[in-house]
Formats: C-alpha cells, sequence, structure tokens
C-alpha cells in the first residue's frame, strides 16, 4: 500500500450497514453516517406507502362490513373490537421488536396461559396482589430463560420458543392439575371502563403502545434492535450489544405475556390451562400484516397496531355477517399465509433495487470541444 493511501474502515462501513434501517448511530464515520441517512430516507420512503396500503386495506373492510351489517359502526361493537385485540395487541408489541431484532416468540400463548394459572393458583391462598406479582415473575423468568437460550447457547429463536411453546403448556396443565380454576373479586382489570367508558385491556394496550413507540425511535435501545436485525455482525463490530436487545426483548414479551394472561383471567373470571391456544399465530399475522420483515431490521410499532384493527375487523365484520367459525379459520391462516408471501415479495423486490443501485453507472461520453 503506498504510503499516502488512506487505510480501510471496516468499522466505519459497518457503522452505516448496521444503522440502515434504523436512526444513525453517533461516532459513525462520515461515510458509514452518510449511507446511513440514504438508507434511513429510502426506508422511510417505502414504509410510508406499505402503511397507506394498510390503511386503504382497514377502510374498504371497514366500508364493506358497515354496509353489510347495521351493527358494526356502532359504539358497543367499536368497543368490542378494540377490546379483542387488546390481549393480541400488549404481546405484539414486545413482539414486534423481536421480529426487528430478527427473533420470533412462538411460546406466547402458553405463556399467556401458564401465567394466567399461577395467578388464579397462588390468589386461592394468597391475596390477589400475591398472584399477580407471581404471574409477572413467571413470565420475566421464561422471557429470560428464552434469551438465554437463543444468545448464549445458540440456539434458533424459532426452535427455541416452539420447544417452550410445548413445555410451558405441559407446565400449565401440571399446575391447574387439568382442570379450571375459578376467580372472585378480579374482575376490574378486564371489564373496567374508567375513563371515556374505554376498558382497561384497550388502555393498557395504549399506554404499551405509546411507551414503545417512544422506545424504539428515541432510545438506544431502539436504534439497538434495528441494527442488530439489519446487520448483525455489523452492529457487532461498531459496538453495539446485540445479545443485550435480545436478551430484553425476550423479558419483554414474557411480561407482556402475564400481563395478557392476567386480562383473560380478569375477562373469564377463571383460569384455564387451554386459554391462549393459537395466540401466537395471531400475533405473527398482525406484525407481518403490519410490515414487519421476518428476515429482521424492519418494522415499526404503528404497522403492527394497523394490522392489529384488520385482523380485528375481519374476525369481528365475519361474526356479524354469521359466517361459520371454521370459515373464520380459514381465514385466518389464508391471512398468515398471504402476510409470509407478501414479506418474501417485498425482500426480493428491495433486493432487486439495491443490486440495480449498486450497478457501476457507465461514464458519460466526453462533449465535442470539452476541456479536458
Amino acid at each position: 500500500m503506498p504510503d499516502n493511501a488512506a487505510p480501510p474502515h471496516p468499522p466505519a462501513s459497518a457503522a452505516g450497514a448496521a444503522v440502515g434501517n434504523g436512526p444513525p448511530l453517533a461516532g459513525a464515520a462520515p461515510e458509514g453516517a452518510a449511507s446511513a441517512a440514504q438508507a434511513t430516507a429510502a426506508r422511510r420512503g417505502r414504509s410510508l406507502p406499505e402503511q397507506a396500503g394498510l390503511l386503504v386495506v382497514l377502510v374498504a373492510l371497514i366500508v364493506f362490513f358497515w354496509a353489510k351489517s347495521p351493527y358494526f359502526a356502532t359504539e358497543g361493537n367499536i368497543i368490542n373490537v378494540l377490546t379483542a385485540i387488546a390481549v393480541t395487541g400488549i404481546i405484539a408489541v414486545p413482539g414486534t421488536m423481536l421480529v426487528i431484532a430478527g427473533q420470533v416468540d412462538l411460546s406466547v400463548g402458553s405463556g399467556a396461559a401458564l401465567c394466567g394459572v399461577v395467578m388464579a393458583s397462588v390468589a386461592q391462598s394468597q391475596p390477589i396482589w400475591v398472584g399477580v406479582v407471581a404471574a409477572l415473575a413467571v413470565g420475566i423468568l421464561f422471557g429470560l430463560f428464552n434469551g438465554i437460550v437463543v444468545t448464549v447457547f445458540g440456539v434458533g429463536a424459532l426452535i427455541a420458543t416452539l420447544g417452550m411453546l410445548s413445555v410451558l403448556r405441559g407446565i400449565t396443565q401440571i399446575v391447574a392439575n387439568g382442570g379450571t380454576i375459578t376467580l372472585v373479586n378480579f374482575s376490574a382489570l378486564g371489564t373496567g371502563r374508567p375513563f371515556l367508558n374505554i376498558p382497561v385491556p384497550v388502555l393498557l394496550l395504549i399506554g404499551v403502545i405509546v411507551i414503545a413507540i417512544l422506545v424504539m425511535r428515541y432510545t438506544v435501545f431502539g436504534r439497538s434492535v434495528y441494527a442488530t436485525g439489519s446487520n448483525p455482525v455489523a452492529a457487532r463490530l461498531v459496538g453495539i450489544r446485540g445479545n443485550r436487545a435480545i436478551v430484553t426483548g425476550f423479558v419483554a414479551s414474557g411480561l407482556a405475556c402475564a400481563l395478557s394472561g392476567l386480562v383473560l383471567d380478569s375477562q373469564l373470571s377463571a383460569a384455564s390451562p387451554q386459554a391462549a391456544t393459537g395466540l401466537e399465530l395471531t400475533v405473527v399475522t398482525a406484525i407481518v400484516l403490519g410490515g414487519a420483515s421476518l428476515a429482521g431490521g424492519r418494522g415499526t410499532i404503528q404497522g403492527t397496531l394497523v394490522g392489529l384493527l384488520i385482523i380485528g375487523v375481519l374476525n369481528d365484520g365475519l361474526t356479524l355477517l354469521n359466517v361459520n367459525s371454521f370459515y373464520q379459520e380459514v381465514a385466518s391462516g389464508a391471512l398468515l399465509i398471504a402476510a409470509v408471501a407478501f414479506d418474501q415479495l417485498r425482500l426480493r423486490l428491495a433486493g432487486r433495487a439495491i443490486r440495480r443501485q449498486a450497478r457501476p453507472r457507465a461514464a458519460s461520453p466526453a462533449r465535442p470541444g470539452a476541456q479536458p
């Protein structure tokens, strides 16, 4: 290498790659920051049409069911839709963070059931607040366990959480002894309406969404999540602790499962070991439908909210139209397949666009008479 040649700077390039899907990190080299800014601008340019398309689908569903059923647009039915998506939404918010980080948690349904059963079991002999604390502790513990298995032992999140799905469901059956545990004096969390006639689960969902948006947009943790999902190797080169962000995401997911399990207990005044069965599929559908990529590095909490509303409106509208529940299951499964297929199509189109932009442009011929 000639003496006057500048040495290469892999970390700077890595900085640009690592933060390409999130706000640029401080301390990145100028060229890394420039590429990060271009990538961020491109992401914003893509997210607007995607979210606009989702909103068009949501509005179209609302208009269709409104025209088909006179009960759809009533205040009571709107509250029912929001309440129905609250349990799923509370779990889908940290689930979105995990998907952005390139991970996935399939144990959320079993985790919610376990936390609910633990709370009800403890509340049989202890004050209710002790059962609530026990449920929250159990959620944090199995979320931490998932994070350690994925980051320390290197087990893929899909396999680790799929195994935990069965483990937690089995533990739930053992704790409940295969039966339903009844609860008394615990209905306020699930059915109370303390503010503007809005149910507590909806208020909890709104609070979780607002906190998550602020965290993902304005904190180092949020930028680390995007960086880890975009390019974990590059993120590690610039000093981002991706494993810490992943473990934190799993702990948040476990805590959300506990909160959802408590809401289910309160709504049903009982805890069942069969509760929340299949909830993980609805969560993944909402996240992917909202624009998050299963490959990581891409997605927003706002998009997941729109995906939740689409699922809630679709299920509610089909119920009002007296569509058989079996066909509703078919519609839910088809929606999941369509969301994942659309995600893969977006990845292919994005890859082609990047390769097209990366091609060197042919030098334009010199004009006659131009000065050298």
